[in-house]
């Protein structure tokens, strides 16, 4: 099968180690103040970050247009894989299905779009996923049944240091907010259907790493037959450190670590961690 995966920058892919993955990215745009960053290769995501930190102004995101998918989705490639990030978080996945509707109008292709239901390292893993079934000589059919189903299985939990940007946006009130900081309440966020909800508040970054490692066993199962991913956000020793804590409790079939794109530092910030299995 002549095939290309197609992922928004939500996908994290710059590999720290383990996999190489071959994904077309389609970069969302990120707006501090009068500042425009566009999320791709060439985003000093340092930079930016220093920037957000700076600014009293809420960061905002905006998709990519159905233009900008249609621009990835021409090529040989008679199949085309796309993964979004979860479509209650974000636009982007509707923003692919209008494209494709508009592409097949004029091409004929297979183009099929994932909603990851995820974000950060979860897309990654899903794209992963993809890749490893069209390698086993699955049609396109039976991959997009068998990814449906990795997705519908698949954890994300979010670790996050800091509440400047949650503050900022409105996403928690700003007297709990401060009263949280003062108290260096840590939230460990979780995503369930797509909605990224709170799952669990923590006195301290110390006990909310060691939560974070216990809750994988809580919720999780079969790991010896799975991939954990871990995104850090400007953090990779933190990442690392996370990766030898689970190595001490579970006996996951593989651990990647990647670095964070835009997208995800934003509301990560520096610090974050996100992880999926």
């Amino acid at each position: 099968m002549k095939y290309r995966i197609i992922a928004d920058s939500g996908c994290d892919i710059n590999q720290a180690s383990g996999e190489k993955l071959d994904v077309t990215i389609v970069p969302l745009t990120i707006c501090i103040g009068d500042k425009e960053f566009r999320d791709d290769h060439s985003l000093d995501v340092e930079n930016m970050l220093n920037v957000m930190n700076a600014s009293q102004i809420a960061p905002k995101t905006a998709c990519p247009s159905p233009g900008d998918f249609m621009e990835a989705y021409e090529g040989e490639e008679e199949s085309l894989f796309v993964v979004t990030l979860s479509s209650k978080i974000s636009g982007t996945f509707s923003s692919a299905a209008i494209a494709r509707e508009m592409f097949l109008e004029k091409k004929k292709k297979f183009i099929h779009i994932f909603d990851s239901l995820s974000a950060s390292v979860g897309e990654t893993l899903v794209s992963m996923k993809i890749h490893k079934l069209i390698s086993q000589g699955l049609s396109e059919l039976e991959v997009v049944k068998g990814v449906n189903r990795y997705i519908q299985e698949m954890k994300t939990l979010f670790l996050i240091d800091s509440l400047d940007n949650l503050i900022k946006a409105g996403r928690i009130n700003k007297l709990v907010g401060k009263v949280a900081s003062v108290l260096h309440v840590k939230p460990i966020m979780g995503g369930q259907d797509g909605v990224i909800k709170m799952f669990e508040k923590n006195r301290g970054y110390n006990r909310a790493f060691k939560r974070l490692v216990e809750i994988i066993g809580e919720i999780g199962d079969n790991l010896e037959e799975k991939t954990l991913g871990i995104a850090h956000c400007n953090c990779l020793k933190r990442a690392e450190k996370f990766r030898d804590e689970v190595l001490k409790k579970y006996n996951f079939k593989n651990i990647i670590i990647v670095s964070m794109n835009g997208l995800s530092s934003v509301y990560a910030n520096e610090g974050g961690l996100v992880i999926a299995f």
